[in-house]
């Protein structure tokens, strides 16, 4: 720690460790933003890169996307509220999106979605003529990927299991993309390392993450909706996620928030209000009785970055 900026004494948790070094750059020295209970979220002195720990550890890291994670008793600290409840507003987001990766894209391109989730992009690119493929962690929502798009198309398992199971030869994907999943993977540059592989010459990699420099993230401070500790695990900003994406072999091309906003519903909106605290939760109650109404909402706290292999 540097001096002058004590770090409280942990809590220990079962199944966690603790995070002794910076991941980016390796540097033990590192200053406090907050602690949450047995959490600390800390700020690399070296990079600059923000991280929590301690952290959960094996299976207890996949516990976290068990069934109980896509309909959450607790949205505000893990996972969504009605995850497939919110489809239709997902579709539509990825359709606005589309403006920006059909930039990016030939006609009729391979794409892979690692963290596909329910596979709401893939549905969306494959209305526009692309063949589409995703790996998807958390069996409780891969199933419905494959409901929409075959079984064949959605491995359920990690990134380096369906390298070896699937026909994901070296080069064969004209775009990657990881939506709101850098974050969560505890061994980011491993990911993206495979990833780069699978890439062929002049494709893309197009990931969103969350940005823990925005002013909508300084501005809330430890009330920043983003901070769900038990599955972020990482927090970057445009500086940082350069820095990751350089040391993995790619070239940024491009980052910004333009398309980085979502459709939502009043009732999430709602939810949301309750993380800022009572009186904003009570405030916003009454939009929870809109569920049916929606709109589209960029706070420009996250970012979008498109890289290729260099």
């Amino acid at each position: 720690m540097q001096s002058g900026s004590p770090e409280p004494t942990t809590t220990t948790m079962p199944n966690a460790a603790e995070v002794t070094h910076c991941q980016l750059c390796g540097s033990s020295e590192r200053t406090l933003k907050f602690q949450d209970g047995p959490f600390r979220v800390l700020t690399c002195a070296g990079c600059g890169l923000v991280y929590v720990t301690p952290r959960l550890q094996g299976q207890a890291l996949l516990d976290v996307y068990d069934a109980s994670y896509w309909n959450s008793q607790n949205p505000k600290q893990r996972g969504y509220a009605d995850y497939a409840a919110e489809g239709a507003l997902y579709l539509k987001t990825f359709q606005k999106r589309m403006a920006l990766v059909s930039r990016w894209l030939p006609p009729q391109a391979r794409i892979l979605d690692v963290g596909c989730a329910a596979g709401y992009f893939l549905r969306i690119a494959q209305q526009h003529g692309h063949d589409v493929h995703g790996v998807e962690l958390s069996a409780a929502i891969a199933v419905e990927a494959q409901q929409a798009l075959g079984r064949d198309r959605v491995h359920v398992g990690t990134l380096v299991e369906a390298m070896r199971g699937k026909d994901y030869a070296a080069r064969s994907f004209d775009l990657v993309t990881l939506w709101d999943v850098i974050e969560h993977i505890p061994t980011p540059q491993e990911v993206l390392q495979q990833v780069r592989t699978l890439i062929k010459p002049g494709g893309r990699l197009l990931l969103e993450t969350q940005n823990v420099a925005s002013r909508w993230a300084r501005l809330l401070g430890r009330r920043w909706h983003h901070y769900k500790h038990d599955e972020h695990l990482f927090h970057f900003d445009p500086h940082t996620i350069r820095r990751l994406l350089d040391e993995c072999g790619f070239r940024v091309l491009e980052v910004g928030s333009a398309y980085a906003g979502k459709y939502v519903s009043f009732a999430f909106l709602a939810e949301r209000a309750g993380r800022l605290g009572r009186v904003p939760g009570l405030l916003a109650k009454p939009l929870g009785l809109m569920r049916r109404c929606n709109l589209y909402v960029n706070p420009h706290d996250e970012i979008i970055v498109v890289a290729e292999p260099k």
